[in-house]
């Protein structure tokens, strides 16, 4: 992954890499700032192999900065500040960084003088600097107080006199996700830069970037493979998302000939440019991932955008990506469940006893609570069907995905997977949560009803349907879902019942809340 970005750098040194903002870096300025900003972590002590507890939100010097401690030889892992104190601090203690990377905002607004003040405005953050009181401070941002004595800020790195470094080992740790997991069993994935480098790759060749298309997208999943292609990455301001404020996100389309969103964000834009009347758009590549993409929404968007090819990316944390689906394919394909494409060649799929299970160079190499074990392969809990490749297509075999493991309702004679609608409609604004589940009916079918939790709801509010949020999302679903799947009732509820140390949605339970709403 490393040196692709880097082989770019110099292959395209003088085009525009990224921008965001006013502010803009040819690849020929990334590449010098990646050398400078290294070189200032290894004359700081940056060791190969050190891990950085990294909360810079995505922007110029976020992707700067992890290029250049990957560059250095050390590995980022993500921190996400909202898990709660007592997982955020196991899985600290499970990371064991040695150095810190976040922004002067916050530690302005994590200093014990001022979180009485944030806290009143809804803004509850640890103390940051004393989360990991022996680590190595590195600040990002415009120079504010709160940034802890002896911290190193990115700007003066970048003033740093480069000079030649070792390059890493492709078999070096590059990277850490948190997933799933407990405070008491946290759970992350460690990549490599090997492992990066396959599935970026493929990213790269299955969207069919290229020199100088104009990428928008704040995910460094998809960026990062524009920066190898060549092309243009824009970075939208960080928190903008399409699907809360679509009417803020609208005009930077202006600027782009390629998009990467998930459906959710995608549908919001969607409805607005149907309800501002707008002439079609320019747009050459809309990619999709986060949520399964299914083909009410992909005919709504080649309506807008006639000349765009979708792109629709399966991937999870252990595997990016696993398949890419050509959005005409997904149209010509009306068979049972969601046909997420050709598996991209960094991945070897197989089936046992009708679960996908999948290993390849893009596979993570291995889950850091259970190092030095190492990942032979993953069973991804996803029930599937291989088709091969037609003859004379050279692509590869095609994917199909039929729900998750046990989550199959029956309506009908179609067989609904609850597994491919749940992340859609979770992925809606205002939804913190989501389920749907069957309620049966005198003749067996299941009468389907989606129970959402809104932000910030009280744990104690009852199943209601009358709730804004509630008929907020049925009036969203029919453009979203295939119309098969559409719930008979949609409720609001404080909080999905769970069961169990993994703390798994109780569906029985659920279904025994909101039965008696069902007529």
């Amino acid at each position: 992954m490393l040196a692709a970005v880097l082989e770019a750098t110099r292959d395209h040194a003088d085009r525009p890499a990224i921008t965001a903002g006013t502010r803009t870096l040819t690849f020929g300025q990334l590449g010098e700032r990646i050398a400078r900003v290294a070189t200032g972590l290894a004359d700081a002590g940056m060791q190969p192999g050190d891990r950085v507890a990294f909360s810079v939100r995505p922007s110029l010097d976020a992707v700067l900065l992890a290029l250049a401690v990957c560059r250095a030889g050390g590995s980022i892992a993500f921190v996400d500040l909202g898990a709660g104190p007592e997982l955020l601090a196991a899985r600290l203690a499970l990371a064991a960084p040695q150095w810190t990377a976040a922004e002067s905002v916050l530690h302005l607004v994590s200093a014990p003088g001022l979180r009485r003040i944030a806290r009143s405005r809804g803004i509850d953050l640890p103390a940051y600097a004393t989360l990991l009181p022996d680590a190595r401070h590195i600040v990002a941002g415009r120079r504010l107080p709160g940034a802890p004595r002896g911290a190193l800020r990115l700007d003066r790195l970048a003033r740093t006199p480069a000079r030649p470094l070792p390059m890493p080992d492709p078999s070096a740790d590059a990277l850490l996700i948190f997933t799933s997991g407990t405070t008491g069993t946290p759970k992350a994935v460690v990549h490599s830069l090997a492992s990066l480098g396959a599935g970026l790759t493929d990213v790269r060749d299955g969207l069919g970037l290229e020199p100088g298309l104009a990428v928008l997208t704040d995910q460094l999943m998809i960026g990062i493979p524009a920066l190898i292609a060549g092309a243009h990455w824009t970075l939208p301001p960080a928190g903008l998302d399409p699907g809360a404020a679509p009417e803020r996100y609208l005009p930077l389309l202006d600027r782009a000939e390629a998009v990467f969103c998930s459906p959710a964000g995608l549908d919001a834009m969607l409805r607005l440019l149907d309800e501002r009347g707008a002439p079609a758009g320019g747009l050459s590549l809309i990619a999709l991932g986060g949520a399964p993409v299914l083909p009410p929404l992909i005919e709504r968007a080649l309506r807008r955008f006639p000349d765009a090819r979708i792109r629709c990316v399966y991937g999870m944390s252990e595997i990016l990506p696993v398949a890419i689906a050509d959005g005409a394919e997904k149209l010509g394909r009306r068979s049972e469940g969601d046909v997420v494409g050709r598996i991209v060649p960094s991945v070897r799929a197989r089936i046992d006893d009708g679960e996908l299970v999948l290993a390849g160079h893009g596979l993570a190499r291995a889950y850091l609570h259970e190092l030095p074990a190492e990942l032979a392969e993953v069973r991804t809990g996803d029930l599937a069907r291989i088709d091969p490749a037609p003859p004379g297509d050279h692509g590869g075999d095609r994917l199909t995905l039929l729900g998750r493991k046990k989550d199959m309702l029956l309506r009908g004679t179609q067989n609904v997977y609850v597994g491919l609608y749940e992340p859609i409609i979770a992925s809606l604004p205002g939804v913190a949560d989501a389920a749907m589940v069957g309620v049966p009916d005198a003749i067996g079918d299941d009468r389907l009803v989606v129970a959402v939790v809104p932000d910030g709801a009280p744990e104690g509010l009852a199943p209601d349907a009358a709730h804004p949020l509630a008929r907020r999302v049925a009036a969203a679903l029919p453009g979203l879902i295939d119309h098969g799947a559409l719930p008979d009732l949609v409720v609001a509820i404080g909080a999905l019942p769970r069961r169990g140390r993994m703390r798994k949605p109780d569906r029985p339970a659920l279904v025994a809340l909101v039965a008696p709403l069902i007529d």
